[in-house]
């Protein structure tokens, strides 16, 4: 059982990583619908802060974690939302004098800040003890659900807030919530981080790496999350276009973002009955039916829906293939592993951000969601290929 302290410092860090996804859901449905208007006569960069937000939380991934280590989590949390606070600030001016580079800029900073959040589910490990670690994790995980209905609201409704500077108040907004992620920090004890001191029976790399295993859950996560990016990030420029109004598509970017995350909380159970690659499979097949669904039609509806199986979709492929690549390393490997799985991840997400704004410019929305199908039928082959062989082997056995 938890105390009251540790229970406490576990709503506390809950709160901070609504906090945070609320900020980045504020750059994913405002940022492309606010370059529109610091651009020229080519739109086709429209989701380029948006990719500068995903390089942001690829490139300082790993340096946050090196950071922690030294200095400790909760320091590090309180420099991570400095950062998140100084990109805002950058983006609020950049949009009040129209400089699109600033603006760029800045929410790459924001992305930075991501990354270090992204380490607030191991900070509640840490405080829960490992006794506790499935309540710990899901409780934080509470704090994604919560900010699909926050960030893109906040965003929706500071939009307008100081005219004529359209999303001037968005950004402003991400400063408030910045300020009161150090405030809930504050009040946070986190234990010191556990360092081995020292570390024996490190494989190369690229050992690791060559494990068919290793391969599947790297690319399910990859894949995963880049179709969910390519997507969800052509989304609100897609619906504008279609006649849609931007509060319209802020909710669907809301139900998206509950549908990532509210399957959490019974994720983990699905995975240990029926497997990684048989829930790996199943959101292969949800990220078809969202292609799917795109394609039929460009009703309100079509986005809602098509919006919400993708957001499962991720849940599925992401956390089945995170899931997956712990069974691939030892102990003493987890850092570089960890380390290189979340660089390829996010180096693809950015990517992906970016081919987004360019296909929809060029091409439309439809080429968007065909774009997708592809990379989901991959998925698809790997993750039946590798149930047949795990049943092959237990046949032979």
């Amino acid at each position: 059982m938890m105390d009251a302290r540790t229970k406490l410092s576990i709503l506390l860090m809950s709160g901070c990583q609504a906090l945070m996804n609320s900020t980045t859901s504020i750059m994913i449905s405002s940022a492309a619908l606010a370059s529109l208007l610091l651009l020229g006569d080519d739109k086709s960069l429209a989701t380029l802060p948006v990719t500068a937000v995903v390089t942001g939380t690829a490139l300082a991934t790993i340096p946050a974690s090196l950071f922690m280590r030294k200095v400790g989590r909760k320091a590090g949390f309180l420099v991570g939302a400095s950062i998140g606070i100084t990109g805002a600030a950058i983006c609020s001016y950049s949009v009040w004098i129209g400089s699109f580079l600033g603006f760029v800029l800045g929410a790459m900073l924001v992305g930075m800040y991501t990354a270090f959040g992204n380490y607030y589910r191991f900070a509640a490990v840490d405080i829960a003890g490992s006794q506790n670690r499935s309540k710990a994790v899901s409780y934080v995980l509470a704090g994604g659900v919560i900010a699909g209905f926050i960030g893109p609201q906040i965003a929706s409704h500071s939009k307008d807030l100081l005219p004529p500077f359209l999303y001037l108040g968005s950004y402003l907004s991400i400063i408030v919530l910045g300020f009161i992620a150090i405030l809930l920090l504050s009040f946070v004890t986190i234990p010191k981080m556990h360092i081995p001191a020292h570390e024996e029976g490190q494989r190369p790399l690229l050992e690791i790496i060559r494990q068919p295993t290793f391969i599947v859950a790297v690319l399910s996560a990859m894949i995963g999350y880049g179709v969910m990016s390519l997507v969800m990030t052509a989304t609100p420029l897609a619906m504008v276009g279609c006649g849609h109004l931007p509060s319209d598509s802020f909710n669907v970017i809301s139900w998206h973002v509950v549908a990532m995350f509210g399957p959490s909380f019974f994720t983990g159970s699905l995975i240990a009955r029926f497997g990684e690659y048989k829930i790996i499979f199943v959101g292969a097949l949800l990220g078809l039916a969202s292609v799917a669904v795109a394609l039929i039609g460009l009703e309100l509806a079509n986005f809602y829906i098509a919006l919400v199986l993708l957001g499962l979709a991720w849940n599925f492929m992401f956390i089945g293939g995170t899931t997956l690549v712990t069974t691939t390393y030892r102990p003493s490997e987890t850092a570089k592993v960890q380390g290189l799985n979340d660089f390829l991840v996010f180096g693809t997400v950015a990517t992906a951000s970016l081919l987004s704004g360019q296909l929809q410019e060029r091409f439309g929305w439809e080429v968007v969601n065909l774009g997708a199908l592809p990379l989901l039928l991959f998925v698809i082959v790997l993750a039946v290929w590798n149930m047949l062989a795990v049943r092959r082997r237990l046949s032979a056995t």
